[in-house]
């Protein structure tokens, strides 16, 4: 599988985990063993420097609990109760289960869930769509992270990487929209910090004080899903007070008669009553923001976590082109750099082999799907579950586990730990670790490739996940090309080695080097759209969209381009309020009277590291975030356990009384594992979508907390 594994020495890394980052590494491995993981120091943008996540990444590789063969369920399921079995009776298991299924109820009852908890070409989210796609299987939208921010982004500015995040050194007012760099993007945030010293101004947007916001020069706190309203008064003030880039939105906009016309009554005083962030402050922050160039937006994923949050990003994203951001070097704003990597989705995939016809499921509503609440032609009868662990990061959780625990649903897991999604498996399957397997880690947080080399074997009978599926296609007789290929030969098929973007980069330079920046531009230089020249229909930003549906981009849903949402879209952006407010619902809002926002914890990785006792200690344990002034009305103190809950579920903390957050508002950050807990914040959390990209609301819950 690529590079023969030696005994001794430093080998490339690429940190696999679900992070914008994506730090090149160094494994250094002495006697076969992986003795020690650091940053690259020669990497610009790791610098050396990895995260409390991955700092003893080598550690987790020999966790001793990790699953190291095969096994088959033994007891109900739930219960852990599972014996040794080996790789050929599991496939075989799999396989004629599968076969039986097929033969009673067709390949739709079968459907895969994965996610971005390895980020691999091969290994990652995609790599187990072609097997899917050739097996008939119903299609899984997988929208946990992004994907709305994706839908609205790139109807607006298009599949554009927009700014550098390496050029914001440039930039002399930097604004951190909904983004808490310090614990989820850390190595943006030195470059950020090196600005601020420079003399940038640095504005952080977010609910709460997070580590970011406390950072910052200044913190901006709109109640949680206001962000749309608070960017309309931003709009209406622009354009009011004359200071538009009128040359450029001439020339390299579409809408802005219509945009303007829309923002003239959106107000600072209008947004003050929904954002409850004053109107004068409302103003100085875009009058800043419109005369201190070059100024640059970095949109965290936590904008789309409400109702109208792709709205919301939808006006953030104009922003830049109304004054003119675009035209300097760090300049304009920055969402995922991903679109303008040189990645073969489609080989990857293969929509080719989808059946027409075939049905879409959404992974956020896997309880509703598992437990019938929604109708299926095909209900689905089994799932392979891998790169994910729906049961804490997914909402609805009792639904989800109400519906794994079904006899006629056979579940496979592919696993590093007897995760809280794994218990409920009929088959889990051990999966190698990121040292254990060849690799390019995708980013979306910056412009570099990055390569992970094979550096020592799996231990026990782990395999890496591709190697898993080309086993499977070979039981079940499939003879495309794709299946067959080795690691290193998906990686010379997964990327466009011929495209502009990798001008003297091939796998050969990958493996010598570890990583290559992408021939887009460097950071002193890079200003994509000093004359427009935007990626879409038009060449220009669209402030206006006629005729625009709602859709989720493909490789979040296999490639396929079946089954699209497809609701109309407004053809200009707004703000969309929230559905669980006091405002939308005063009746709900009577019971359950608190906004609850869960971003991510700075101690885990989504689920990762929160069955390590030593994160866990350093994150601490399962905590809330509430105000002194809720506090003292339910008679709670520092320390206390407190049972949060709502109609959905409940799930218990200890209650820390802090300014950090706002009357009204708690903060539970999410990763936490259940069997560890009494329930997790995602017990409490809506399936419903946004309104864009079939994006969660994550951000749009309503709860109530009394003293256990």
């Amino acid at each position: 599988m690529g590079e023969a594994v030696k005994l001794n020495g430093n080998f490339h890394g690429g940190c696999p985990h679900d992070c914008p980052d994506t730090c090149s590494m160094v494994y250094e491995v002495q006697d076969g063993k992986l003795i020690s993981v650091k940053g690259n120091t020669e990497h610009p943008m790791t610098r050396g420097g990895l995260c409390v996540k991955l700092k003893d990444y080598e550690k987790r590789h020999y966790h001793p609990d990790r699953l190291l063969y095969p096994l088959k369920r033994t007891g109900p399921k739930g219960s852990k109760q599972f014996k040794r079995i080996s790789w050929d009776e599991a496939l075989d298991e799999i396989t004629s289960k599968w076969k039986a299924i097929i033969a009673e109820h067709g390949p739709r009852a079968i459907m895969p869930n994965s996610y971005l908890g390895n980020q691999g070409l091969v290994h990652g989210l995609n790599g187990g769509d072609a097997f899917f796609n050739r097996l008939g299987a119903t299609v899984t939208e997988r929208t946990f992270c992004g994907e709305g921010s994706c839908t609205a982004w790139l109807l607006t500015v298009g599949p554009t990487a927009g700014v550098d995040p390496e050029s914001f050194i440039h930039s002399k007012y930097i604004v951190i929209w909904a983004c808490n760099s310090v614990s989820t993007n850390l190595h943006h945030w030195h470059i950020i910090k090196e600005a601020q010293k420079k003399g940038s101004k640095v504005v952080v947007i977010d609910a709460y004080a997070s580590k970011t916001a406390k950072e910052a020069d200044w913190h901006i706190a709109p109640k949680p899903g206001t962000d749309g309203a608070l960017a309309m008064a931003m709009m209406h003030t622009i354009i009011e007070e004359g200071l538009v880039d009128q040359d450029y939105v001439d020339n390299h906009t579409v809408g802005y008669a219509e945009l303007a016309a829309r923002a003239k009554d959106r107000t600072p005083e209008w947004a003050e009553k929904i954002t409850g962030i004053p109107a004068a402050d409302i103003r100085r922050f875009a009058r800043e923001y419109a005369t201190t160039p070059p100024a640059a937006i970095r949109l965290g994923v936590a904008l789309e976590r409400s109702y109208g949050g792709g709205q919301a990003i939808r006006a953030v994203a104009s922003l830049p082109a109304l004054i003119g951001a675009w035209r300097h070097v760090g300049g304009g704003a920055l969402q995922f750099p991903v679109w303008e990597h040189p990645y073969k989705f489609d080989v990857i995939c293969r929509p080719d082999l989808i059946p027409e016809g075939t049905p879409v499921v959404n992974n956020l509503q896997l309880g509703r799907v598992l437990t019938g609440e929604i109708k299926l032609d095909v209900p689905i009868k089994s799932m392979m579950c891998w790169n994910t662990n729906p049961v804490t990061q997914a909402p609805e959780t009792d639904k989800i586990i109400e519906g794994l625990k079904r006899e006629d649903l056979f579940m496979v897991s592919a696993e590093h730990f007897m995760s809280d999604t794994a218990a409920y498996a009929d088959i889990v399957l051990p999966a190698a670790m990121g040292a254990e397997m060849e690799d390019m880690i995708l980013s979306w947080g910056h412009l570099y490739l990055t390569y992970n080399a094979k550096c020592i074997e799996p231990p026990g009978e782990a395999i890496p996940n591709n190697e898993i599926f080309r086993r499977l296609a070979k039981r079940l007789g499939f003879e495309e090309e794709n299946f067959k290929w080795n690691d290193s030969e998906c990686l010379e098929n997964y990327v466009d080695w011929n495209s502009p973007a990798c001008d003297g980069i091939d796998l050969e330079y990958m493996r010598k080097h570890g990583f290559a920046r992408l021939k887009v531009g460097t950071r002193d230089d890079r200003a994509p759209h000093k004359n427009g020249n935007f990626p879409t229909p038009s060449g220009k930003c669209q402030f206006r969209l006629d005729g625009a549906t709602n859709f989720v981009a493909g490789p979040f849903r296999q490639m396929y381009d079946g089954f699209q949402p497809g609701e109309p879209l407004d053809s200009l952006p707004d703000y969309l309020a929230s559905r669980e407010t006091s405002e939308a619902n005063p009746q709900l809002a009577a019971r359950y009277p608190l906004n609850i926002i869960s971003p991510k914890s700075h101690g885990f990785l989504n689920s990762c590291y929160a069955n390590v006792a030593e994160k866990i200690k350093g994150q601490g344990e399962q905590f809330v975030l509430i105000h002194m002034a809720d506090a003292n009305t339910r008679g709670i103190k520092e320390g206390d356990k407190v049972k949060v809950f709502n109609d959905r579920g409940a799930f218990e903390a200890d209650a820390r009384i802090t300014n950090d957050v706002n009357p009204g508002i708690v903060v539970a950050t999410l990763g936490y594992w259940r069997q560890l807990n009494n329930g997790t914040v995602n017990c409490i959390s809506s399936a419903e979508f946004v309104d864009m990209g079939h994006a969660p609301t994550f951000s749009d819950n309503l709860v109530q907390i009394e003293l256990i």
